[in-house]
């Protein structure tokens, strides 16, 4: 691997993480590559994504959901004004380049924040200081390890809809959201918790779908 994937795995094992890193045999540097690598859903990826503080040139790191997107303007109300982190700037604060940022383990300690949509889930993936390598951890582990504060940091959560409107009457479900007809009635009264709920049940399906027969003309 890298020095970054060794100084990860020595920080773990310091601290007696039980879940030494593990290099995958493919590149994983989007959150979906490293959810297909390790045969998970994408929001049990915990992606890391760092920002600049303008008032004092600090590192902000969010650790969030694979599946989801941040909000900056959630992240700069509780962090103050933030800018954008170039390649550069990353690996100078983190000592990690960008698709290989670890939670842990960085050269320079940065201001973080963990995303509480990341405990919906029991275990969760975390890169390892290398795009190809990652740790496992629970949610709660990743707060410890950070001693950072759980918030809400994501951007509100938006329909699954592709504008691929036709359900297969075989497997009663929309060939491009993968949601039934009462799923998708149902989706303008719910509220987030329930839309990220129904989300991890969307990519569970299509992951497990063996795909459509074509539609007869």
């Amino acid at each position: 691997m890298n020095d970054g994937f060794e100084r990860v795995t020595a920080w773990l094992a310091a601290r007696g993480h039980a879940n030494k890193p593990v290099a995958l045999p493919v590149p994983a540097r989007t959150a979906r590559e490293a959810a297909d690598g390790l045969g998970v859903q994408l929001g049990q990826i915990a992606k890391s994504v760092m920002f600049r503080r303008i008032a004092d040139d600090v590192a902000v790191l969010v650790v969030t959901s694979g599946d989801q997107r941040v909000d900056e303007r959630k992240v700069a109300a509780i962090t103050g004004l933030l800018g954008r982190a170039d390649a550069a700037f990353v690996k100078d604060r983190s000592g990690f380049s960008i698709g290989g940022v670890s939670p842990v383990a960085h050269r320079h300690r940065p201001v973080t924040l963990i995303d509480r949509t990341l405990f919906r889930f029991d275990v969760v993936w975390a890169a390892a200081g290398h795009p190809n390598g990652v740790f496992a951890a629970a949610p709660h582990q990743l707060v410890e390890m950070t001693e950072a504060p759980v918030a809400d940091v994501v951007q509100a959560v938006t329909s699954p809809c592709t504008d691929v409107c036709k359900i297969d009457p075989h497997a009663g479900l929309c060939r491009g959201c993968y949601r039934t007809r009462d799923e998708i009635a149902a989706w303008p009264g719910l509220d987030d918790v329930a839309r990220r709920a129904l989300l991890v049940e969307l990519d569970a399906r299509r992951r497990g779908h063996p795909g459509f027969p074509p539609l007869p003309a």
